[in-house]
């Protein structure tokens, strides 16, 4: 379902920008992200890294994953070491297997086609951005790319956000942050931003034989409060409840154009 959250008594401009998160937005890269991060901490000693596990990490940059990783289990190997470790895993897999949400690509080519300004704005290493944008043919389209690894804070922080409106020399409000997790929505807020939320669910069933958005104790991935749960996404400006499966190209274009 479609989910209208808020409204705005001030429009935007007439072209506002919009920035897309990455990893479950524009391209469905979180099974690469769970392999990758699976094969990193079986390096070092760390078995049983579920797909449960991984999906509580969504929407929050590589590196405070790792660091969080690296506390729990123990590991002596310092963040970097680890990093550069997945890193070379992840693009091992993307490279051959990336796909583009097919909705999120068409609503990427409404956007430049109308001249609207567009970025990427990630949680992943700028190495794996240009790597997926490459690989699924986004590449000319999204060419203003700011990774985590350029800024202070990761999210739910706004930085990586206002980064990519200072890169397209437009204002915070005068941008829509297009996003699939709890925390970039978070930080889309903070950076006194609007935001179209898409919450990320893998197709076809989830890596590991877990049940399609499931995730541990009878919750929903990204730290929804239950499957289908809007409560995280509240911020957002319109939400497609059902995901990619439910999103619309025409509707967002309508949306972010508005100012609704």
């Amino acid at each position: 379902m479609l989910v209208p959250m808020t409204s705005r008594a001030t429009p935007p401009p007439r072209t506002p920008a919009v920035l897309f998160d990455l990893d479950g937005t524009l391209v469905d890269s979180e099974p690469h992200y769970y392999e990758a991060g699976r094969l990193t901490l079986e390096r070092y000693g760390v078995t049983g890294f579920t797909w449960e596990r991984h999906l509580r990490f969504l929407g929050i940059g590589t590196r405070e994953t790792l660091e969080i990783l690296r506390r729990e289990h123990g590991i002596d190997a310092p963040v970097d070491e680890l990093a550069a470790v997945k890193n070379w895993h992840y693009l091992e897999l993307v490279r051959t297997s990336a796909r583009a949400f097919p909705g999120m690509r068409a609503f990427a080519e409404r956007l430049r086609a109308a001249g609207h300004p567009v970025a990427v704005a990630s949680g992943s290493s700028r190495a794996a951005i240009d790597a997926v944008l490459e690989a699924t043919g986004l590449g000319p389209l999204l060419t203003v790319r700011v990774s985590a690894e350029e800024v202070g804070r990761g999210k739910p922080e706004p930085d990586v956000f206002l980064e990519a409106a200072r890169r397209l020399g437009v204002a915070p409000a005068d941008c829509v942050v297009v996003e699939d997790a709890a925390p970039g929505v978070e930080a889309a807020r903070r950076a006194g931003m609007r935001c179209i939320a898409v919450p990320y669910a893998p197709e076809g069933g989830a890596p590991g034989g877990v049940p399609d958005g499931e995730a541990p104790g009878g919750g929903a991935p990204g730290g929804r409060d239950e499957p289908g749960g809007t409560a995280p996404f509240a911020s957002a400006g319109l939400l497609f409840a059902g995901g990619q499966r439910e999103f619309d190209a025409e509707a967002a274009y309508a949306w972010a154009a508005s100012g609704n």
